[in-house]
């Protein structure tokens, strides 16, 4: 019974993904919106995104909901550039829970696209280098590497939710880990991305507290995995 639940989910999936790339392909509205929207993304100035974003007016929101788990499906497009943009559009509080709810619908998606159509499908949608890295992670430190990946800003967030799918992990294990470790990164981004409104100055500035609180995360990370280093080494 299990099996056969399995390959619906599997079949149910495949066939929303060949929907969505026929669509691209075939369908030119289609086709010039999301060309519009990769080279958005590529242009990497978050006030692109506002401004297409802020193009639909009431629905704004909604399509900034979209967009965040669309990137995320797409690993390599940046994701801060959505994040700036929300807070840039809507206040920075604001744009922070627009940001993190749509971001950890964004990783339940790509959770569920691993878990179900397998480690083939995620490399085609990260990369297989990518992935490898991330398997490290979860080889040394379990279930606590969506929570150290998570609060590393070098990482990708979707390439971790990809291969968190490849493992036995339950969702919900998975869902909260995720939803505490990217709240710290999606408040900085959405804070700075708040600020960039008053000029060069007030960028600098932002930048800045983004550099330096990435270098204290960073810090952090390396201090936790020395002593969990010394404590696997005192147990051997």
């Amino acid at each position: 019974m299990k099996k056969k639940n399995d390959w619906i989910k599997k079949g149910i999936l495949i066939i929303v993904l060949l929907v969505c790339i026929a669509a691209y392909l075939w369908v030119p509205g289609i086709h010039k919106t999301m060309n519009r929207i990769f080279k958005m993304f590529a242009s990497g100035d978050f006030t692109v995104v506002r401004d297409f974003v802020a193009s639909y007016g009431a629905y704004a929101a909604v399509i900034s909901f979209l967009l965040m788990i669309f990137q995320s499906i797409a690993a390599p497009l940046p994701a801060f550039l959505l994040t700036f943009a929300n807070a840039n559009l809507f206040g920075w509080w604001q744009g922070a829970i627009l940001s993190w709810t749509s971001a950890m619908a964004g990783a339940a998606v790509c959770f569920y696209i691993a878990r179900i159509l397998g480690r083939d499908v995620a490399e085609k949608l990260t990369s297989k280098s990518g992935l490898a890295q991330i398997d490290t992670f979860f080889e040394r430190y379990g279930k606590n590497t969506i929570l150290i990946c998570r609060l590393l800003p070098f990482i990708s967030f979707d390439i971790v939710s990809y291969a968190a799918g490849l493992t036995s992990m339950s969702f919900m294990s998975f869902f909260i880990a995720t939803g505490i470790g990217q709240l710290p990164a999606t408040i900085v981004y959405s804070y700075v991305g708040g600020m960039l409104t008053g000029g060069a100055k007030l960028f600098v500035t932002a930048l800045m507290i983004l550099f330096a609180l990435s270098a204290l995360i960073f810090m952090l990370r390396k201090i936790y995995m020395d002593r969990q280093s010394k404590k696997e080494k005192g147990r051997i």
